[in-house]
Protein backbone atom coordinates (compact mmCIF):
# COMPACT_ATOMS: atom_id res chain seq x y z
CA UNK A 1 0.00 0.00 0.00
CA UNK A 2 1.47 3.48 -1.06
CA UNK A 3 1.89 6.04 1.39
CA UNK A 4 2.11 9.73 1.30
CA UNK A 5 4.83 11.67 0.59
CA UNK A 6 5.59 13.85 3.87
CA UNK A 7 7.01 16.99 1.92
CA UNK A 8 3.53 16.44 0.20
CA UNK A 9 1.82 16.54 3.65
CA UNK A 10 4.03 19.63 4.66
CA UNK A 11 2.92 21.13 1.58
CA UNK A 12 -0.97 21.04 2.45
CA UNK A 13 -0.60 22.17 5.68
CA UNK A 14 1.88 24.97 4.80
CA UNK A 15 -0.89 25.88 2.33
CA UNK A 16 -3.69 25.96 5.21
CA UNK A 17 -1.69 27.65 7.36
CA UNK A 18 -1.10 30.88 5.26
CA UNK A 19 -4.53 31.00 4.23
CA UNK A 20 -5.73 31.04 7.76
CA UNK A 21 -3.65 34.15 8.88
CA UNK A 22 -4.30 35.69 5.22
CA UNK A 23 -8.00 35.36 6.68
CA UNK A 24 -7.48 36.36 10.51
CA UNK A 25 -5.26 39.53 9.08
CA UNK A 26 -8.50 40.68 6.75
CA UNK A 27 -11.13 40.06 9.64
CA UNK A 28 -8.45 42.27 11.64
CA UNK A 29 -8.72 44.81 9.16
CA UNK A 30 -12.01 44.98 8.55
CA UNK A 31 -12.91 44.85 12.36
CA UNK A 32 -11.03 47.95 12.54
CA UNK A 33 -12.06 50.06 9.77
CA UNK A 34 -15.54 49.23 11.09
CA UNK A 35 -14.54 50.92 14.34
CA UNK A 36 -12.79 53.62 12.69
CA UNK A 37 -16.11 54.42 10.83
CA UNK A 38 -18.91 54.02 13.77
CA UNK A 39 -16.21 56.30 15.59
CA UNK A 40 -16.32 58.60 12.67
CA UNK A 41 -20.13 58.73 13.42
CA UNK A 42 -20.26 58.64 16.88
CA UNK A 43 -18.26 61.89 16.50
CA UNK A 44 -19.63 63.82 13.83
CA UNK A 45 -23.32 63.14 14.10
CA UNK A 46 -23.87 62.72 18.29
CA UNK A 47 -20.78 64.28 19.49
CA UNK A 48 -20.67 67.15 17.17
CA UNK A 49 -17.22 67.16 17.10
CA UNK A 50 -17.11 69.19 20.59
CA UNK A 51 -18.50 66.49 22.97
CA UNK A 52 -21.50 68.54 24.22
CA UNK A 53 -22.90 66.87 27.24
CA UNK A 54 -26.26 66.51 25.36
CA UNK A 55 -24.03 64.47 22.90
CA UNK A 56 -22.23 62.21 25.69
CA UNK A 57 -25.55 61.23 27.24
CA UNK A 58 -26.75 59.50 24.08
CA UNK A 59 -23.81 57.35 24.03
CA UNK A 60 -24.82 55.17 26.72
CA UNK A 61 -28.31 54.72 24.65
CA UNK A 62 -26.79 53.76 21.74
CA UNK A 63 -24.46 51.25 23.46
CA UNK A 64 -27.56 49.36 24.58
CA UNK A 65 -29.61 49.29 21.61
CA UNK A 66 -26.33 48.06 19.40
CA UNK A 67 -25.94 45.63 21.94
CA UNK A 68 -29.67 44.50 21.75
CA UNK A 69 -28.56 43.84 17.85
CA UNK A 70 -25.23 42.58 18.08
CA UNK A 71 -24.80 41.16 21.80
CA UNK A 72 -21.35 42.18 23.11
CA UNK A 73 -18.29 44.46 22.21
CA UNK A 74 -20.39 47.71 22.01
CA UNK A 75 -20.09 49.01 25.25
CA UNK A 76 -19.84 52.34 26.15
CA UNK A 77 -16.27 52.06 26.37
CA UNK A 78 -15.46 50.60 23.66
CA UNK A 79 -17.50 53.08 21.80
CA UNK A 80 -15.21 56.26 23.26
CA UNK A 81 -12.38 53.92 22.12
CA UNK A 82 -14.02 54.03 18.64
CA UNK A 83 -14.62 57.32 19.06
CA UNK A 84 -10.64 57.72 19.91
CA UNK A 85 -9.47 55.96 17.27
CA UNK A 86 -10.90 58.26 14.65
CA UNK A 87 -10.02 61.11 16.18
CA UNK A 88 -6.18 60.26 16.61
CA UNK A 89 -6.53 58.74 12.75
CA UNK A 90 -8.87 61.24 10.72
CA UNK A 91 -7.13 59.87 7.34
CA UNK A 92 -8.86 56.77 6.98
CA UNK A 93 -6.13 55.82 4.36
CA UNK A 94 -3.58 55.87 6.97
CA UNK A 95 -5.22 53.65 9.15
CA UNK A 96 -6.05 51.07 6.52
CA UNK A 97 -2.49 50.65 6.09
CA UNK A 98 -1.81 50.23 9.78
CA UNK A 99 -4.72 48.20 10.18
CA UNK A 100 -3.01 45.45 7.98
CA UNK A 101 -0.07 44.84 10.14
CA UNK A 102 -1.26 45.37 13.89
CA UNK A 103 -4.22 44.61 15.76
CA UNK A 104 -7.13 46.46 17.54
CA UNK A 105 -5.99 45.33 20.90
CA UNK A 106 -2.70 47.37 19.41
CA UNK A 107 -4.50 50.18 19.34
CA UNK A 108 -6.59 50.03 21.56
CA UNK A 109 -3.24 50.84 23.75
CA UNK A 110 -1.38 53.03 20.91
CA UNK A 111 -4.36 55.94 20.75
CA UNK A 112 -3.93 57.24 24.29
CA UNK A 113 -0.06 58.30 23.65
CA UNK A 114 -0.33 61.58 22.80
CA UNK A 115 2.83 62.31 21.88
CA UNK A 116 2.60 61.59 17.73
CA UNK A 117 6.42 60.89 17.14
CA UNK A 118 6.55 58.44 20.52
CA UNK A 119 3.66 57.16 19.42
CA UNK A 120 4.66 56.94 15.90
CA UNK A 121 7.78 54.80 17.28
CA UNK A 122 6.01 52.22 18.94
CA UNK A 123 3.97 51.71 15.46
CA UNK A 124 7.84 51.48 13.62
CA UNK A 125 9.13 48.94 15.99
CA UNK A 126 5.99 46.73 16.60
CA UNK A 127 5.50 45.98 12.91
CA UNK A 128 9.18 45.68 12.52
CA UNK A 129 9.82 43.39 15.27
CA UNK A 130 6.29 41.36 14.89
CA UNK A 131 4.94 42.51 18.56
CA UNK A 132 2.76 40.86 20.25
CA UNK A 133 0.14 43.07 22.02
CA UNK A 134 1.92 42.07 25.37
CA UNK A 135 5.36 42.94 24.30
CA UNK A 136 4.45 46.28 23.09
CA UNK A 137 2.41 47.11 26.27
CA UNK A 138 5.51 45.72 28.45
CA UNK A 139 7.56 47.84 26.25
CA UNK A 140 5.60 51.15 26.90
CA UNK A 141 5.46 50.94 30.45
CA UNK A 142 8.89 50.55 30.41
CA UNK A 143 9.39 53.58 28.80
CA UNK A 144 11.40 52.26 25.88
CA UNK A 145 10.96 55.20 23.29
CA UNK A 146 12.49 57.24 26.61
CA UNK A 147 15.13 55.30 27.48
CA UNK A 148 16.26 55.03 23.66
CA UNK A 149 19.24 57.64 22.38
CA UNK A 150 17.00 58.90 19.41
CA UNK A 151 14.50 60.17 22.08
CA UNK A 152 17.22 62.84 22.76
CA UNK A 153 17.78 63.96 18.94
CA UNK A 154 15.84 66.88 17.54
CA UNK A 155 12.53 65.87 16.06
CA UNK A 156 13.47 66.04 12.62
CA UNK A 157 16.19 63.60 12.91
CA UNK A 158 13.47 61.02 15.15
CA UNK A 159 11.10 61.67 11.81
CA UNK A 160 13.89 61.00 9.29
CA UNK A 161 14.91 57.54 11.32
CA UNK A 162 11.57 56.41 11.50
CA UNK A 163 11.01 57.16 7.96
CA UNK A 164 13.79 54.86 6.96
CA UNK A 165 12.72 52.16 9.47
CA UNK A 166 9.14 52.29 7.62
CA UNK A 167 10.50 52.40 4.13
CA UNK A 168 13.79 50.61 4.11
CA UNK A 169 13.71 48.74 6.90
CA UNK A 170 16.98 50.53 8.41
CA UNK A 171 17.59 51.21 12.08
CA UNK A 172 19.91 53.14 13.12
CA UNK A 173 22.34 52.71 16.28
CA UNK A 174 20.09 55.63 18.13
CA UNK A 175 17.25 53.35 18.10
CA UNK A 176 18.56 50.56 19.60
CA UNK A 177 20.94 51.74 22.29
CA UNK A 178 19.55 52.91 25.53
CA UNK A 179 20.05 54.36 28.61
CA UNK A 180 19.36 53.20 31.17
CA UNK A 181 19.01 49.28 30.41
CA UNK A 182 15.70 48.02 32.51
CA UNK A 183 17.51 44.37 33.90
CA UNK A 184 15.42 43.58 36.91
CA UNK A 185 14.55 39.85 35.41
CA UNK A 186 18.26 39.12 36.15
CA UNK A 187 16.99 38.65 39.51
CA UNK A 188 20.66 39.65 41.36
CA UNK A 189 20.62 40.09 45.20
CA UNK A 190 21.96 43.38 46.36
CA UNK A 191 25.30 42.31 46.46
CA UNK A 192 26.98 40.39 43.64
CA UNK A 193 29.98 40.38 41.31
CA UNK A 194 30.16 41.53 37.32
CA UNK A 195 30.52 37.60 37.13
CA UNK A 196 27.35 36.61 38.72
CA UNK A 197 25.88 39.44 36.44
CA UNK A 198 27.52 38.24 33.30
CA UNK A 199 26.38 34.27 34.71
CA UNK A 200 22.57 35.54 34.71
CA UNK A 201 22.78 37.52 32.19
CA UNK A 202 23.32 34.37 29.90
CA UNK A 203 20.39 32.17 31.97
CA UNK A 204 18.02 35.09 30.96
CA UNK A 205 19.86 35.40 27.55
CA UNK A 206 16.08 35.52 25.57
CA UNK A 207 15.22 38.37 27.85
CA UNK A 208 18.40 40.11 27.72
CA UNK A 209 17.74 39.82 24.21
CA UNK A 210 14.66 41.52 23.99
CA UNK A 211 16.09 44.47 26.38
CA UNK A 212 19.15 45.27 24.00
CA UNK A 213 16.28 45.30 21.21
CA UNK A 214 16.47 43.88 17.26
CA UNK A 215 18.83 42.01 15.35
CA UNK A 216 21.07 41.04 18.24
CA UNK A 217 22.96 37.42 17.78
CA UNK A 218 24.80 36.03 21.07
CA UNK A 219 28.52 34.86 20.02
CA UNK A 220 30.37 34.08 22.75
CA UNK A 221 31.52 35.28 26.27
CA UNK A 222 34.91 36.07 28.01
CA UNK A 223 36.07 36.52 24.43
CA UNK A 224 39.89 36.33 24.19
CA UNK A 225 41.64 38.67 22.44
CA UNK A 226 45.67 38.45 21.80
CA UNK A 227 47.75 41.93 21.67
CA UNK A 228 51.50 41.03 21.46
CA UNK A 229 51.85 39.02 24.25
CA UNK A 230 49.24 39.96 26.28
CA UNK A 231 45.43 38.15 26.56
CA UNK A 232 42.50 40.55 26.84
CA UNK A 233 38.65 39.23 27.37
CA UNK A 234 35.29 41.28 26.00
CA UNK A 235 32.73 40.17 28.19
CA UNK A 236 30.03 39.72 26.28
CA UNK A 237 30.05 40.08 22.18
CA UNK A 238 27.03 39.90 20.02
CA UNK A 239 26.45 40.53 16.28
CA UNK A 240 23.72 43.07 15.46
CA UNK A 241 22.38 41.86 11.75
CA UNK A 242 20.58 44.98 11.69
CA UNK A 243 23.32 47.52 12.31
CA UNK A 244 25.69 45.03 10.23
CA UNK A 245 27.81 45.69 13.66
CA UNK A 246 30.09 43.35 16.18
CA UNK A 247 28.97 44.87 19.67
CA UNK A 248 30.92 44.51 22.44
CA UNK A 249 29.89 44.54 25.40
CA UNK A 250 31.84 45.41 29.05
CA UNK A 251 30.02 44.80 32.49
CA UNK A 252 30.76 47.04 35.30
CA UNK A 253 30.08 47.21 39.13
CA UNK A 254 29.91 50.80 40.64
CA UNK A 255 30.35 54.21 38.29
CA UNK A 256 31.81 54.80 35.10
CA UNK A 257 35.53 55.58 35.22
CA UNK A 258 37.91 57.30 32.62
CA UNK A 259 40.23 54.45 31.93
CA UNK A 260 37.31 52.40 30.85
CA UNK A 261 37.60 53.93 27.29
CA UNK A 262 40.91 52.74 26.61
CA UNK A 263 40.47 49.54 27.31
CA UNK A 264 36.63 49.59 25.01
CA UNK A 265 38.82 51.32 22.63
CA UNK A 266 41.39 48.24 22.27
CA UNK A 267 38.39 45.91 22.12
CA UNK A 268 36.73 47.76 19.34
CA UNK A 269 40.29 48.25 17.59
CA UNK A 270 41.08 44.83 17.32
CA UNK A 271 37.41 43.25 16.52
CA UNK A 272 37.48 46.03 13.36
CA UNK A 273 41.28 44.71 12.34
CA UNK A 274 40.63 40.81 12.72
CA UNK A 275 36.88 40.28 12.63
CA UNK A 276 35.16 42.71 10.82
CA UNK A 277 34.05 41.36 7.48
CA UNK A 278 34.40 43.67 4.21
CA UNK A 279 30.67 44.83 4.05
CA UNK A 280 30.07 45.20 7.76
CA UNK A 281 30.14 48.33 9.42
CA UNK A 282 32.99 49.20 12.28
CA UNK A 283 31.99 47.67 15.62
CA UNK A 284 30.26 49.60 18.99
CA UNK A 285 31.33 49.17 22.52
CA UNK A 286 28.75 49.12 24.79
CA UNK A 287 30.47 49.67 28.82
CA UNK A 288 27.14 49.18 31.14
CA UNK A 289 27.57 51.01 34.52
CA UNK A 290 25.93 51.17 37.62
CA UNK A 291 26.02 54.83 37.56
CA UNK A 292 28.01 57.47 35.76
CA UNK A 293 28.82 61.21 35.72
CA UNK A 294 27.42 63.04 32.63
CA UNK A 295 30.82 65.90 31.87
CA UNK A 296 33.30 62.77 32.26
CA UNK A 297 31.13 61.80 29.26
CA UNK A 298 30.44 64.67 27.41
CA UNK A 299 34.66 65.60 27.46
CA UNK A 300 35.70 62.26 26.69
CA UNK A 301 33.47 62.40 23.21
CA UNK A 302 32.38 58.36 23.66
CA UNK A 303 30.11 58.69 20.63
CA UNK A 304 32.82 59.62 18.41
CA UNK A 305 34.82 56.49 19.52
CA UNK A 306 31.85 53.87 18.81
CA UNK A 307 31.78 53.76 22.42
CA UNK A 308 27.84 54.26 24.07
CA UNK A 309 28.26 54.38 27.98
CA UNK A 310 24.89 53.24 30.14
CA UNK A 311 23.69 52.88 32.90
CA UNK A 312 21.83 48.98 33.97
CA UNK A 313 19.18 48.81 36.68
CA UNK A 314 18.69 45.30 38.54
CA UNK A 315 15.58 46.57 40.06
CA UNK A 316 12.57 48.09 38.01
CA UNK A 317 11.95 51.68 39.97
CA UNK A 318 8.72 53.02 40.50
CA UNK A 319 7.41 55.33 37.18
CA UNK A 320 8.23 58.71 39.04
CA UNK A 321 11.74 57.55 39.46
CA UNK A 322 12.05 56.70 36.29
CA UNK A 323 10.82 59.56 34.75
CA UNK A 324 12.72 61.99 36.80
CA UNK A 325 15.95 60.12 35.75
CA UNK A 326 15.04 60.08 32.14
CA UNK A 327 13.98 63.28 31.67
CA UNK A 328 17.25 64.53 33.48
CA UNK A 329 19.06 62.62 30.55
CA UNK A 330 17.26 64.60 28.14
CA UNK A 331 18.15 67.78 29.73
CA UNK A 332 21.80 66.67 29.67
CA UNK A 333 21.45 65.64 25.81
CA UNK A 334 20.36 68.98 25.24
CA UNK A 335 22.75 70.41 26.78
CA UNK A 336 25.42 68.60 25.03
CA UNK A 337 24.42 69.32 21.54
CA UNK A 338 24.07 73.17 22.47
CA UNK A 339 27.91 72.87 23.73
CA UNK A 340 29.06 71.26 20.40
CA UNK A 341 27.15 73.36 18.23
CA UNK A 342 28.44 76.42 19.82
CA UNK A 343 32.02 74.97 19.71
CA UNK A 344 31.46 74.69 16.37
Amino acid sequence: MSTLNIEFINDIKTLITESKRRVAVAVNSELTMLYWKVGKLVSLEILKGNRAEYGKELIPDLSKQLTISFGKGWSKRNLSLMVKLYEVYPDKNILQTLSAKLSWSHFINLIYIENSIKREFYISITIEERWSTRIMVERIDSQLFERTAISRKPELTIIKELELLKEKGEVSSDMLLKDPYILDFLELNDSYLEKDLEDAILRELQKFLLEMGSGFTFIDRQYRIQVDDDNFYIDLLFYNRKLKRLVAIDLKIGNFKAEYKGQMELYLRWLAKYEKEKDENLPLGIILCTGKKNEQIELLELDKSGIHVAEYLTNMPSKEILETKLHQAVINAKQLLESRVGGD
